[in-house]
Formats: C-alpha cells, sequence, structure tokens
C-alpha cells in the first residue's frame, strides 16, 4: 500500500498596518512584511510600509475607492483561498485594524470555510491613530466616558439607529462620513444632538500632510467642502473635538519647535 503526502496548506495572516506611519506597525506586523513572499495589500497601505518587503515579494493590490474596486470583496477572500491552498503563505494587509471596518472578519470566515489556517496581527486603528497624532484624547473623566466607531456610507447611514452614540459624555467617530457629511449632519441634529456640538475632522492621520479641522456639527458639511477634505479621513463629534486648552496648546508648540 503505497501512502502520499497531502499537499501543503498556505497560510493567511490578516495583518493591520496601521493609520499610516510605519513606526506605528507592530513588531509582528513589521516583521511578517519583511519575511513576506506574497503581500494582498489595501490602497491606503503607506508605500514606506510596502517597500520593507523583500524585493522578491509579490505585491498585489486590491484597492477600494468609492464606487471603484480593483476587485470585489468575494474576489479577495477566493484569491487569499487560492493562493493558500496551492502551498503558498499570504500576507493580507490592511490599513488601520483588520476587524475595525477592514473586512478582515470575512475574509476569516472564508478562510476557515475553506479549511485555510488563519491569523489576526491587530493594528493600530485610524480612530486610535488620529485622535493620538491629533492629542485629543476619545475618553476623558471631565468629558466622555463611553466612545462608538460607526460607518458612515450612506448605506449604513440608512439602515443603522445611531440615536444616543453621541451627546453629553459621549465620543462618535465616523468612518468613511466625508460624501454623506451633510446627510449624517442632518441625520444626527434630527435625533436629537445640539448643532452647536464641536466636531473635527482628521485628515491623513499620522502622515506628514496630516490636518485637523474644527468646527460645530451644523458647519461640517461647508468645512468639509471649504477645505477639500480627502479621504482618508475621521470625523471626530463631541466635546473632545473642542479646540485644545491653551497647556495643550504650549505643548504642542514646544514639540513643534524640536
Amino acid at each position: 500500500m503505497s501512502s502520499t503526502t497531502p499537499p501543503r496548506l498556505g497560510k493567511v495572516w490578516l495583518v493591520g498596518a496601521g493609520p499610516g506611519d510605519p513606526d506605528l506597525l507592530t513588531l509582528r506586523a513589521a516583521r511578517l512584511i519583511m519575511q513576506a513572499r506574497i503581500i494582498v495589500h489595501d490602497g491606503l497601505v503607506d508605500p514606506t510600509i510596502l517597500a520593507m518587503a523583500p524585493p522578491s515579494a509579490r505585491l498585489i493590490s486590491v484597492a477600494k475607492a468609492r464606487a471603484r474596486h480593483t476587485l470585489s470583496q468575494d474576489a479577495i477572500n477566493a484569491l487569499l483561498v487560492d493562493q493558500a491552498l496551492a502551498g503558498r503563505d499570504v500576507v493580507r494587509l490592511k490599513g488601520g485594524d483588520p476587524f475595525i471596518f477592514g473586512r478582515g472578519g470575512e475574509e476569516a470566515e472564508a478562510c476557515r470555510a475553506a479549511g485555510v489556517p488563519v491569523e489576526v496581527v491587530p493594528g493600530i486603528s485610524a480612530a486610535i491613530g488620529a485622535a493620538a497624532a491629533a492629542q485629543m484624547p476619545l475618553t476623558h473623566r471631565d468629558h466622555a466616558s463611553v466612545v462608538s466607531f460607526v460607518a458612515g456610507q450612506c448605506k449604513g447611514l440608512s439602515e443603522q439607529d445611531w440615536s444616543g452614540l453621541a451627546g453629553k459624555g459621549r465620543t462618535l467617530v465616523i468612518y468613511m462620513g466625508l460624501a454623506a457629511a451633510e446627510a449624517i449632519t442632518d441625520k444626527l441634529i434630527a435625533d436629537g444632538l445640539t448643532p452647536e456640538i464641536p466636531v473635527a475632522v482628521i485628515e491623513n492621520a499620522t502622515r506628514p500632510a496630516m490636518r485637523v479641522l474644527r468646527a460645530s456639527l451644523a458647519g461640517l458639511p461647508a468645512l468639509i467642502a471649504a477645505h477639500r477634505v480627502k479621504s482618508p479621513a475621521v470625523i471626530v463629534i463631541g466635546a473632545v473635538a473642542g479646540e485644545p486648552d491653551s497647556q495643550t496648546l504650549r505643548a504642542l508648540a514646544l514639540e513643534a519647535a524640536q
């Protein structure tokens, strides 16, 4: 009786690349990137992070933009599974954290359903990275003890109940909300949120071109239009998004001077 060795299965790592700055990668993420043979990456992964891969690594872009995707999510799932079933290890590199609006859950499910080993390496999410870079605490004993993350695309806006997510003692962080800013503003005000509540838009968080723009909720659409804000950006709503106090401003000025 002859025996045959079963074909080797590859493995998929779902790796968070963080908000942009390569220095914010976890050590594990950096090691996997530097050892990778195949990297399937999002469009928001900073080029300096991709440059950490070996010269021999195959880089596959599955960039997504509004109304224009390189590959559908089903096709991305199939790509990961097919590569692993062919015996290849794959680093699936995602901006932020794979499990916060990164569709990492869907990709992990597809791998498990196909019998492909999968491991998740967390990353600093866009909201956490943006808030830290802007020195804007999402929680604060005097201002907020609750934080909510929501997706701001029109589909999510119409299907989700946002009442109670923002207001006194709360911080609301909206991902992917630029295109629907006017509808978001109208919805939150209709749900009872005061039009004067502070809002901050953080664009290109942790990158050299980062901007922090502030207004009231009522002024959010005009702010985005006037400054031509583009993705990637997050919107922070709540008392913590207000102008920093004089002590914080002094600390920022000292840091900039160094």
